[in-house]
């Protein structure tokens, strides 16, 4: 029993090991865009449609310059194909200039101006979305005709006073219409649009605006 006691009392005494001294952290230098993909070219092909092939010519060297020169990445024209070709390059800074690049042609295939697009190449949160009147509501002959007049209005006044609105840029092609911008504004500018679809006059979707465009004002 006192034996216990005596077990139980005494002190272990611990030697201190010595702290081995951990490794040195290591350093990797950033990966190359060419070697994230394994040293693999990456490609993006947009198709040119027949109606925008004279434009496209017409502005080549406005696309061409900041693609090649500020993104570093590859272009061409496959005039067979009837398409623009990109690809990446060593000296590429990053791996999704190549989908701005494509982005921004798509952009002008839509029909947006080059000035307009290019905000794709600086910008990164900047969308664009598309949609169909009959994706609003089904409208045949002379009541989609009078929709496509409501929606551009006199000399294209109502288009102009949304984009200023609500800081987008819309194409009206036919019955297809394509929104560039932000999320916020986009969905701003797709509201109008949809209002003056459904049979709303200009001047209330006006009035709504302006409601609207206030209150981001106050938000911001």
């Amino acid at each position: 029993m006192q034996s216990n006691q005596t077990s139980s009392t005494m002190e272990v005494e611990t030697i201190p090991s010595e702290a081995k001294p951990l490794p040195p952290k290591p350093k990797f230098e950033p990966l190359k865009p060419h070697e994230m993909s394994d040293g693999q070219v990456q490609f993006r092909k947009v198709n040119v449609p027949p109606h925008r092939y004279t434009p496209l010519k017409k502005v080549w060297m406005d696309i061409y310059t900041p693609i090649y020169e500020q993104m570093k990445i590859d272009v061409r024209m496959n005039l067979k194909a009837r398409r623009v070709e990109l690809k990446t390059r060593h000296d590429t800074p990053d791996i999704s200039n190549l989908q701005k690049c494509a982005d921004f042609v798509h952009a002008f295939m839509l029909g947006f101006d080059v000035i307009d697009a290019i905000a794709l190449l600086r910008l990164d949160e900047l969308y664009i979305e598309s949609f169909e009147i009959k994706d609003v509501k089904t409208l045949r002959g002379d009541h989609l005709s009078r929709a496509i007049g409501r929606l551009s209005g006199k000399g294209g006044k109502t288009k102009f006073a949304i984009e200023n609105a609500s800081k987008t840029r819309i194409v009206i092609a036919d019955t297809k219409i394509h929104i560039l911008g932000s999320f916020a504004n986009i969905k701003i500018a797709r509201d109008s649009l949809c209002s003056l679809i459904l049979g709303s006059p200009a001047g209330k979707v006006y009035s709504k605006l302006r409601a609207v465009t206030a209150r981001l004002a106050e938000r911001f």
